[in-house]
């Protein structure tokens, strides 16, 4: 059993950017079996599993998350070979592959200079977000958001002791923190929008990782429908579980079918103007792929 230590010590973020990025175009040109998430109690609790046919390796993940308790999320993950089984603590492949995805699709979407980032959330998935991106882009300034104040005064006096090159500071509302950022990433568990569209530079580039139920929106539909290009982790799942974009599709604000799913994206950029959007559910194979990297391969 690899405990929370062991995992982030075996798996630093460059390599999971990398590790990810190969997944999802593996993901892309078929080479995975992945079964739809089953979700029980509300989302509470989250089983996922991936095989991988060229190599006929699994992974087969359960989460329980329930907000409010230390830690948030809670689950274990198991990697089979046909040489043995590698059983790992989940928190830390969650919070790094989440990170990850954000670290690819930021690669792919913003501006190669891009320096300014917003930070809107300081739960468990935040701090990979900020360590993920800055893995990509030269991050110097960092703008952070939370309900709690004094929450967000501690997460980023953290984040500047971890990056001491970054200039770190507390932004008074999320619309503070995005409106110069080049680079936003939202890791909330919002049932509204986190901010107007408005409140938005021209060129940006947004990550959403919060909301993995249908009540749970973090962008303002008019985001979704006025972005230069809307990448999803896959097509099916976020029409599943992204409310926002379930939102959107529903009231004839974005097709379904300018959805871009990021394997696809991947293989064949996209042309990059004005906005762009990145939302993820998250995938099975993104666990998979911090797995592969926990078993040496």
């Amino acid at each position: 059993m690899l405990d929370a230590q062991a995992v982030r010590a075996a798996v630093p973020m460059a390599a999971a950017v990398d590790a990810v990025r190969e997944a999802f175009l593996d993901l892309a040109a078929g080479r995975f079996v992945v079964p739809q998430r089953l979700s029980f109690g509300g989302g509470t609790t989250l089983v996922m599993s991936a095989c991988h046919t060229p190599t006929s390796t699994t992974v087969v993940k359960t989460l329980s998350l329930v907000t409010g308790r230390t830690p948030t999320i809670l689950g274990t993950l198991v990697w089979n070979t046909a040489e043995g089984q590698i059983v790992a603590d989940a928190i830390e492949a969650t919070t790094l592959r989440t990170g990850a995805v954000s670290g690819v699709a930021t690669d792919l979407l913003a501006p190669p200079d891009a320096h300014r980032l917003a930070l809107l959330g300081t739960g468990a998935q935040a701090a990979d977000q900020v360590r993920a991106v800055a893995a990509v882009r030269p991050v110097d300034r960092l703008a952070v958001f939370g309900r709690d104040p004094s929450r967000a005064s501690a997460f980023a006096d953290r984040l500047g002791r971890e990056f001491p090159a970054m200039s770190v500071r507390v932004a008074a509302s999320a619309a503070d923190a995005v409106s110069d950022a080049e680079i936003v990433c939202c890791a909330t568990s919002s049932e509204t929008p986190l901010f107007a569209v408005d409140a938005l530079p021209e060129r940006v580039h947004v990550n959403a990782i919060g909301s993995y139920l249908p009540s749970m929106r973090e962008l303002p539909a008019e985001l979704l429908a006025t972005a230069g290009c809307v990448v999803v982790d896959q097509v099916e799942a976020v029409l599943e579980e992204a409310g926002e974009v379930i939102h959107a599709v529903e009231t004839g604000l974005v097709d379904r079918a300018s959805l871009v799913e990021l394997g696809d994206a991947l293989r064949t950029p996209p042309e990059v103007t004005g906005r762009t959007v990145f939302k993820s559910v998250g995938l099975a194979v993104q666990d998979w792929a911090v797995a592969r990297l926990l078993g040496g391969a």
